[in-house]
């Protein structure tokens, strides 16, 4: 299939509108291809379905490692599910730093919820992207949102310092935590804890029930020392167990309700329009690096600078200067 063509683009924009997972898949994967002319035909098919976007409920998951993501999502998508809504899971897995190989094993993780007719799940490898997601996600949202999915749930690669971008892509933001792992406050960036909407102790069963409830008042004593939310909405300390199924309803209601809650003051469409700004930043500078580096003339001159320096020429900064024509 030449998926250049204008014949094949509107194929894949109607498929996409009428919810074919075939063509979403595809549409998908053509954002994520690093190849320039699958960049452009995905411009276009996004250019094209972009009015039919913005009417879902962005739900971003992260979590500690060893946390249980996984598990905790799919007993979370199947209550969604189980309500009626459309599900779209966009799961990222990190990718090898030296392959950039990725297992992509989300979705056998998550066995019962790939089967449910609602339900999407599409696993991503990171690519050694930072802030938790790939450098497509937030396109890869748009075009479940078109398919009509009114529920996209996006699953990060894990914790860690870079690990906020999938704050700026979410309407609710949910971070999973483990009990009985040492001071609970320890091993998690200050920065991600603020923006936590609801903070979920999870594996709470058997012998674990008592520290979770423990970790649970603690992680509420920590989040009233926080500055108040922009959205006015008071983020909450809970306990779950994937393994019971127990809590699990619980959250979704909380999510149900910080959407109704924020619908209602006119944060929702605040903060989303504030993310189009900050997105379009972003992608922004990702062309002009991408164009830049692109260049033959570009790539001459940054390697007659390395050849420079490993010919001990220690002025790098001049050399910088060089390569990018300012002296």
């Amino acid at each position: 299939m030449d998926v250049s063509s204008s014949e094949n683009i509107q194929k894949i924009i109607t498929g996409v509108l009428n919810s074919d997972i075939s063509f979403l898949s595809k549409a998908i994967t053509l954002a994520e291809s690093f190849k320039p002319e699958h960049q452009l035909v995905s411009q276009k098919i996004i250019d094209n379905i972009i009015s039919h976007t913005g009417k879902s409920f962005r739900i971003g998951i992260t979590g500690v490692p060893g946390v249980g993501k996984s598990s905790f999502i799919e007993k979370f998508g199947l209550e969604l599910a189980n309500k009626g809504f459309k599900i779209a899971v966009l799961a990222v897995d990190p990718s090898s730093t030296k392959s950039k190989g990725s297992i992509l094993g989300d979705k056998t993780r998550m066995d019962e919820l790939s089967k449910h007719p609602n339900v999407f799940i599409r696993p991503s490898p990171s690519a050694g992207e930072l802030g938790g997601l790939t450098k497509s996600t937030y396109q890869s949202i748009l075009l479940c949102e078109a398919a009509g999915y009114n529920r996209i749930i996006i699953e990060t690669v894990g914790v860690g310092q870079s690990e906020t971008l999938v704050h700026q892509v979410t309407d609710f933001f949910l971070l999973l935590m483990l009990a009985g792992a040492g001071d609970e406050l320890q091993g998690i960036k200050r920065g991600i804890m603020e923006m936590a909407d609801v903070i979920a102790i999870t594996k709470a069963d058997g012998s674990n029930i008592e520290k979770s409830r423990a970790a649970k008042i603690e992680y509420a004593r920590a989040l009233h020392l926080f500055p108040p939310n922009e959205s006015g909405w008071i983020p909450k300390s809970v306990i779950c167990s994937s393994l019971l199924n127990s809590g699990i309803s619980d959250i979704v209601d909380l999510s149900e309700t910080f959407l109704h809650y924020t619908t209602q003051n006119g944060f929702f469409n605040t903060k989303r329009n504030s993310q189009v700004l900050e997105l379009f930043n972003q992608l922004l500078n990702q062309k002009i690096i991408q164009n830049f580096f692109s260049s033959e003339t570009n790539r001459q001159k940054i390697n007659s600078a390395i050849s420079k320096i490993k010919n001990n020429d220690k002025n790098f900064l001049s050399l910088i200067n060089e390569v990018l024509g300012l002296h």
